[in-house]
């Protein structure tokens, strides 16, 4: 039923960005990932689950008949994160049935996004279903919503300017370094290789910056995004003994503790007492609260985007309206083909059942009348069977579609 489409999430709407971290898996690996929500799968008896933690959102799509209410969403996050308190999970906005297909396709179209027309999050969207689905976490039910908001999506960037002179949070963080004059030769560490910093890393080329070293968990990664900007590429652990100083340093990573301690930044440094630009495009962030304090900064972090996202949003203000009425059809379409689904795969066994029920009557029931038959008849009996067969399992299946509309 359309009814046990459930979701839960925090937004940028509702917290503020640094606070959204609280609410997502702290794990050490992708195998730590999928064991968590393996377990909040168990734990609460979803049919299915999805999951996604962008830079302004996080948040639960799963099927179950279980009513959602304050006592299920305490207990639902309270198992992710025990120290949450009940103050911080009055940022949680709940959803079911048509609202949760709704927010789903609003979100994938970006117009719920921090950055309006952004089409990062329909990337970061098919990564994150394609992880859960390998992880034989989702369904049929999620796959039938996530195609469809994919089809809504791609509508609204083809039928209006929501996406017109394409902005980012990376090109904010960009825009905001600019600010700072910084020459072209600029020392630049690009700390992790994600989807987000490979954004950063085009408008680094763009600009012309040319000293651009790479650091990322997997050297394979690391290397791609350094062949794009022109530079070095090294894993995370050879930060501790990287002594050529910077001028800029960008990170995002999935860490999800501060990954910028004062005792490396201190290293990064190698002696150095300037002012440096450090840009921390992470949720939760990865730059420690006593770098930002202890050391001469200038500190870019997303929720200091938010006046220049919001230039963006009115900029796109007419677009998004068009693009809510073109999500809104899918979204009243999304209920028949939800039904007309769920007929279909009530109707699944039809064929199986009328193929068995032909070949009994030949096999069995009717066995010796049909080798008394000659030849000719009996290759018109089987020819009438078979369009039999294939008439009676036509049949229910138009039924079912009709029913469905």
């Amino acid at each position: 039923m359309l009814r046990n489409f459930k979701l839960l999430t925090v937004t940028h709407k509702s917290a503020n960005l640094k606070d959204i971290g609280a609410f997502v898996l702290k794990p050490t690996d992708h195998t730590s990932v999928q064991a968590q929500l393996e377990n909040l799968k168990n734990t609460f008896a979803l049919e299915e689950l999805f999951y996604i933690a962008t830079c302004n959102r996080v948040f639960y799509l799963f099927i179950t008949n279980e009513n959602l209410n304050n006592k299920f969403n305490t207990r639902f996050f309270q198992h992710i994160n025990p120290t949450l308190s009940n103050e911080s999970l009055k940022s949680v906005q709940q959803l079911e049935g048509e609202a949760a297909i709704a927010h789903l396709f609003e979100v994938a179209a970006s117009i719920d996004s921090l950055v309006v027309g952004e089409r990062q999050i329909l990337g970061q969207l098919r990564e994150a279903y394609d992880q859960c689905h390998t992880w034989g976490l989702t369904g049929d039910n999620i796959r039938l919503a996530f195609q469809q908001a994919v089809v809504a999506a791609k509508e609204v960037y083809a039928d209006t300017r929501i996406g017109d002179k394409p902005v980012s949070v990376a090109s904010l963080a960009v825009r905001k370094m600019m600010a700072a004059h910084l020459p072209k030769n600029a020392r630049i560490l690009l700390i992790g290789a994600g989807q987000t910093n490979g954004l950063v890393a085009k408008f680094l080329v763009k600009h012309e910056f040319t000293n651009v070293t790479v650091f990322n968990r997997s050297v394979q990664k690391a290397e791609e995004l350094a062949i794009i900007v022109g530079g070095n590429a090294h894993l995370l652990t050879d930060l501790e003994d990287y002594k050529k100083g910077f001028d800029c340093l960008i990170v995002c990573t999935g860490a999800t503790e501060p990954f910028i301690t004062s005792d490396l930044y201190q290293k990064l440094l190698n002696g150095e007492t300037s002012e440096k630009i450090v840009i921390d495009l992470a949720i939760p962030h990865n730059v420690e609260e006593l770098v930002i304090q202890n050391f001469p900064i200038r500190y870019i972090e997303i929720d200091g985007l938010r006046a220049l996202a919001q230039e963006n949003r009115a900029f796109r203000e007419e677009e998004v309206e068009k693009a809510k009425i073109l999500l809104t059809k899918h979204i009243t379409l999304f209920p028949n083909l939800y039904k007309q689904r769920q007929l279909t795969r009530a109707f699944s066994r039809v064929p199986d059942e009328i193929k068995a029920v032909k070949t009994k009557a030949f096999n069995e029931v009717f066995r010796k009348d049909v080798e008394q038959l000659d030849a000719p008849t009996r290759a018109l009996l089987e020819k009438m069977m078979t369009y039999m067969e294939q008439k009676c399992i036509a049949v229910p299946m138009k039924v079912a579609k009709e029913m469905a509309v």
